[in-house]
């Protein structure tokens, strides 16, 4: 057995317990808004986001991924292919064992910025520091700041509006049935867009701006004609008080839960398989390419990980992110969803790096701060914060020793 043999079997390893960090921190914590209003209990959730986020992995997911992820180092900075090699499985590994420690104390973290970490850490010790990016690592900081904020602005005008125009006025279920269908409409637009360019599968279909417009008004044209009807069909008493506009948007809730649930699959298993991709192809064709071809077993691998993540761990973080930092209701929730989503869509949509886990945290505490900053408990979202702060340079660091470590064993 080669060294390039060894090599495979370990960052398959390592990729798999990537992928169940994937579903046990990044997936679960966008499924927390859902659970935290009730609007699902967890079993649902781990059955929900376990099998949507398999069959997003698999069937939607990215058949071909960038194998340096994030751009964050030049490959051609390091000629050789052993060394870029030990280095991609060092960055794989120390990610992966940073998120694990992450939700087994229950805070949400970036897998994303976790993996970028790690690949600088041994990009710098392995090509020196002109082999970074750093204009990508300055983007990356920046989201730290932008990605929450904004994401805590969306939901906050969300939520804002929703007490306004529903919960203010005097007949709260005749409001209701106006404006739900109309947040309906707004969500699927959103949806759509993000399918569309978010998604491998929605940039594979190829169509044109215009296209992709002219489909997103159409589809929520119709689904604001069908909510009209199915919400006047399951709307509750009128004299049952907010309580009734809970229920209505308790169900749109679980759409938009079941949404992210697929999209997340698609995208975040790139993040698992994408390092294995590079080493499986430095082992074969002796050098890396910028994209790689990922083997079906692989996002199958990815797939099985994050479903089984969120199975046995998942519900660590959606306790943090669901029910610790402020009180959920199934208005709230709606707001938080579309909040986080329109966050990493547009800045997706701007190159901008953002993390669906930072846009979630700063979308519910923004939902918070709609009822006062008492609603928010600042101690936890403390925590959170400085996890995210050090999750970078942790990350580096584990990666250079992981790095040191295996250069000494194979190369000497």
């Amino acid at each position: 057995m080669t060294i390039f043999d060894v090599f495979i079997v370990l960052s398959i390893c390592a990729g798999f317990l990537m992928a169940f960090n994937l579903g046990a921190n990044d997936v679960a914590n966008s499924m927390a808004s859902a659970v935290g209003a009730k609007a699902i209990t967890i079993k649902q959730a781990v059955l929900i986001a376990g099998v949507l986020n398999f069959l997003g992995a698999v069937f939607l997911g990215a058949h071909v991924t960038s194998t340096i992820s994030k751009g964050i180092i030049n490959p051609a900075g390091i000629q050789d292919p052993t060394i870029m090699m030990i280095g991609m499985f060092s960055a794989l590994l120390s990610a992966a064992l940073w998120v694990l420690a992450a939700t087994l104390t229950a805070l949400p973290v970036s897998s994303t910025h976790s993996i970028v970490g790690s690949i600088l850490g041994f990009g710098i010790v392995a090509g020196g520091p002109e082999v970074v990016n750093w204009w990508k690592m300055a983007g990356i900081v920046m989201s730290w700041i932008i990605s929450p904020f904004f994401g805590g602005l969306v939901s906050y005008l969300v939520f804002s509006h929703i007490r306004r125009y529903i919960f203010d006025k005097p007949h709260f279920i005749a409001q209701a049935t106006k404006w739900a269908p109309i947040w309906m409409a707004m969500t699927s637009a959103l949806v759509c867009f993000s399918f569309f360019y978010k998604t491998p599968f929605g940039k594979g279909l190829g169509f044109s701006g215009v296209t992709n417009l002219l489909m997103a008004i159409g589809i929520s044209l119709c689904v604001w004609l069908v909510g009209k009807w199915a919400i006047h069909r399951i709307a509750p008493d009128p004299e049952s008080g907010p309580e009734g506009v809970e229920t209505i948007f308790q169900k749109m809730q679980v759409g938009t839960s079941c949404y992210v649930a697929i999209s997340q699959g698609a995208n975040d298993v790139a993040n698992a398989i994408g390092p294995v991709a590079a080493i499986y192809l430095i082992a074969r064709e002796g050098q890396l390419f910028q994209k790689a071809e990922v083997p079906l077993f692989l996002l199958f691998l990815g797939g099985i990980g994050i479903a089984l993540g969120i199975a046995i761990l998942g519900y660590k973080v959606m306790a943090t992110v669901g029910e610790k930092i402020t009180v959920l209701t199934n208005t709230r929730g709606f707001a938080v969803d579309f909040g986080a989503a329109t966050t990493v869509l547009l800045a997706s949509n701007m190159g901008l790096p953002v993390s669906t886990t930072h846009a979630a945290v700063g979308s519910v505490v923004g939902v918070g701060i709609a009822r006062g900053f008492g609603a928010v408990d600042f101690r936890v979202l403390g925590k959170i914060v400085v996890y995210w702060v050090i999750t970078v340079p942790i990350a580096a660091l584990t990666s250079i020793l992981f790095f040191q470590i295996l250069k000494w064993s194979f190369l000497g």
